[in-house]
């Protein structure tokens, strides 16, 4: 199934991003925990792509052997940074060839290696151009990222915001924001984003922070602002790592409740590979999604 089908349903979905490992050894441990989030049924999940393509293997695999098992649909992340044309279209070839019609379309991170290299002779330096192969192939449901509280990179908003549309023109299908943990910040990119034409289905990104140690790379890695609120959590639990935990799931289960009151009807979560995060927070939206997590 296109995850626009499942967008275009009138009832609440609830999905899961999960990452594939980073070496053979840890295949089995990976499998394991995604096969356990699977288990709970959610709309779709998503697995990551690793910087630089380096486990672009193990993506495929782990998206697979969900669907094939599971019959969840898949959601896989493919990256462009540094590759050249004919190994995306490898990539390409063997999403189809394993059935996955849904696709992430990322420019990818840039390693401190990639920062230091000439990027005007890559054959992709932007989302944009592998969103427009992606289109051009016809054959995937393509999602984009966007950045609630501006892409790193660009210098204001309302550029950020044209960058963005030039990707939903170009064929992205639906979008998906980076980590959010104040809901007003989504809110308020979702009004600048209708205002500046972008009409496709935003979901908004959250991930449950359940350890004090979490909280530093989630700043590294988005920027993310963290509000006063979760901060004070931070600060009363995070020296006990079960409190920690009940608290991380309660505040993301808190967020995911406020936006489903306000209209917002897909949402995905982060889950960072772990089952009893995502069980938790599945349970805790039981009766609002209409069915057991118990099983």
């Amino acid at each position: 199934m296109k995850i626009t089908e499942i967008l275009r349903q009138e009832q609440m979905s609830l999905s899961f991003e999960v990452f594939p490992p980073k070496k053979e050894t840890t295949f089995e441990s990976v499998r394991e925990a995604t096969e356990q989030i699977a288990a709970l049924r959610p709309s779709f999940m998503s697995v990551t792509y690793g910087a630089g393509g380096g486990t672009s293997a193990y993506t495929l695999a782990v998206a697979k052997n969900i669907k094939d098992k599971y019959g969840v649909p898949m959601l896989a992340h493919l990256t462009c940074v540094s590759s050249d044309r004919e190994t995306v279209r490898q990539r390409i070839r063997e999403l189809k060839e394993a059935g996955i019609t849904n696709v992430m379309a990322l420019r990818g991170d840039l390693t401190p290696e990639l920062e230091q290299t000439d990027r005007s002779r890559w054959d992709y330096r932007y989302a944009v151009e592998l969103i427009r192969e992606l289109k051009d192939d016809g054959s995937f449901c393509i999602g984009g990222a966007c950045y609630p509280e501006v892409h790193p990179e660009s210098p204001n908003q309302r550029e950020d915001l044209r960058r963005l549309k030039e990707k939903v023109d170009a064929g992205a299908d639906f979008l998906t924001t980076q980590m959010v943990f104040d809901n007003n910040l989504f809110y308020n990119f979702l009004y600048k984003a209708r205002e500046a034409g972008i009409t496709v289905p935003i979901l908004p990104g959250i991930m449950p922070i359940t350890n004090a140690n979490q909280v530093a790379r989630a700043i590294r890695l988005s920027g993310a602002f963290m509000p006063q609120r979760f901060r004070a959590m931070v600060d009363r639990f995070g020296s006990d790592p079960q409190a920690m935990k009940q608290a991380g799931i309660a505040y993301a289960t808190d967020q995911i409740i406020d936006l489903y009151a306000n209209g917002i009807t897909n949402v995905h979560v982060y889950s960072m590979n772990k089952p009893d995060i995502a069980a938790g927070i599945s349970q805790n939206l039981s009766a609002i999604l209409g069915r057991s997590f118990l099983e």
